[in-house]
C-alpha cells in the first residue's frame, strides 16, 4: 500500500525519517520542472505589476482584474513555487508543521484568488460586450469591488483550517502542503466539499456562463451586421469575432487543464478514501494548478495589445522591436460592434 499523504507525525516535516516515495533523481527532476515554471512566472507577473505602476495608460478599470491576477499569481509562485523547488531539491518538506500550515494557507489564498479573478475577468468582459443591465458603464468602483471580492472570498474559505474546520497537510510526494483531502473526519469532509463547490465549481460555472453569453452576443451581432449592410467593414467584425472566440476557447481550455485534474483528484479521494493513488500521480495535478501562474499572464495579459506594448520593451530592457498603436483588445474587438448594433 502506498505511503499516506496525510502524516500526523511531525518528525516527517523535519527530515527524511521515512522511506521517501521517490528516488533522489525523481525529486531532483520535480525540482527542475517546478523551477522551469516558477522562474518565468515570477518574471512575467512582476513585469505586469511594474509596467502597470509605470504607465498610467494601463491603470484602467478593465485592467484592474488583470493586475490583480498578476499579484495573486506572483504570490503563488513566490510561496508555493519557490518552496516546492527547494523542498524537492532536498527530498522532503523541511519547514516543520507550522511551515506546512503557513505554506498551505498562503498558496491556497493566492491560488483561489487567482481562480476567482479568472471568473471576474469573464464576468467583466461579458458585461462590457453584452450590457445585460443596459447602458451601465464599467468604472473604477466596479473594478475595485470585483478585486476586493476575489480576495475576500478566498480569505473566507481558506481561514477555516486555521481554526479547526479542515486542516492543511502534506500532499503528493510530501514536499508541499494544501487542504487535507484525505482526512475522513466529518468536519474535514464537510469543509472539503464546501471548498470544492464554492471555490472550484462556482467559478468554473461562472466562466462557462459568461463566455457562452459573450460568444452568443458576438454571433448575433455578426448576423445583424451581415443582413443590414454588405460592406468591407463586415470583414473587420468577422475577424474580431473569430479573435475573441479563439481567446475564449483558449482561456477555458487553460482553466480546465490547470485546475480540473487537481479538483477532480481531490473529489475522488473525498468520495473514495480507500483508493490507492501513487504519490507521484497525486503530485502531477498539484503542479498543473501551479503552472497556471505562467499561463495566466501570457493568455490574459501578453495577448492584450495594450499590455504587450509596454511589457515587451520592459522585458527587452528598453528595446522597441515594433510600435503598436492599438488599444486594449477588450475595447477594440468588441466596443465598435456593440455600439453600432444591438443584438436581437
Amino acid at each position: 500500500m502506498q505511503p499516506s499523504v496525510s502524516l500526523p507525525n511531525a518528525s516527517y516535516y523535519l527530515g527524511p525519517e521515512r522511506e521517501p516515495p521517490l528516488s533522489r533523481a525523481g525529486f531532483i527532476t520535480l525540482s527542475v520542472i517546478m523551477a522551469i515554471f516558477t522562474g518565468p512566472a515570477i518574471v512575467l507577473n512582476a513585469t505586469v505589476i511594474i509596467v502597470s505602476l509605470m504607465h498610467k495608460q494601463l491603470r484602467q478599470p478593465l485592467n484592474y482584474a488583470l493586475v490583480n491576477m498578476a499579484v495573486a499569481d506572483l504570490g503563488t509562485a513566490m510561496t508555493g513555487g519557490v518552496l516546492s523547488v527547494i523542498n524537492n531539491a532536498q527530498g522532503y518538506f523541511s519547514l516543520g508543521r507550522t511551515g506546512c500550515v503557513m505554506e498551505g494557507f498562503a498558496v491556497s489564498l493566492f491560488g483561489i484568488t487567482s481562480l476567482c479573478t479568472v471568473a471576474l475577468i469573464a464576468v467583466e468582459r461579458m458585461f462590457v460586450v453584452c450590457k445585460p443591465l443596459g447602458p451601465v458603464s464599467f468604472d473604477l468602483k466596479h473594478a475595485a469591488g470585483g478585486v476586493a471580492l476575489s480576495w475576500l472570498w478566498s480569505l473566507i474559505w481558506n481561514l477555516p483550517p486555521l481554526f479547526g474546520w479542515g486542516r492543511y497537510e502534506l500532499e503528493g510526494v510530501g514536499t508541499s502542503c494544501a487542504p487535507d483531502w484525505h482526512n475522513r473526519d466529518p468536519k474535514n469532509v464537510s469543509y472539503i466539499l464546501s471548498y470544492f463547490a464554492l471555490c472550484f465549481a462556482v467559478p468554473f460555472l461562472i466562466i462557462l456562463a459568461s463566455y457562452a453569453k459573450l460568444l452568443w452576443t458576438l454571433h448575433q451581432v455578426n448576423l445583424n451586421i451581415f443582413y443590414i449592410v454588405l460592406q468591407i467593414s463586415i470583414f473587420h467584425y468577422t475577424v474580431s469575432q473569430m479573435t475573441v472566440a479563439r481567446m475564449v476557447v483558449l482561456m477555458v481550455l487553460t482553466f480546465l487543464i490547470s485546475w480540473m485534474p487537481y479538483a477532480s483528484l481531490a473529489l475522488l479521494v473525498v468520495y473514495n478514501p480507500d483508493v490507492e493513488i501513487h504519490p507521484l500521480v497525486g503530485t502531477v495535478p498539484v503542479y498543473l494548478a501551479k503552472s497556471s501562474t505562467v499561463y495566466n499572464p501570457i493568455i490574459y495579459i501578453y495577448l492584450n495589445k495594450q499590455f504587450r506594448r509596454y511589457a515587451v520593451p520592459f522585458l527587452l530592457c528598453g528595446r522597441q522591436t515594433w510600435v503598436e498603436e492599438e488599444v486594449s483588445e477588450t475595447q477594440t474587438t468588441i466596443e465598435p460592434a456593440t455600439n453600432k448594433v444591438s443584438p436581437s
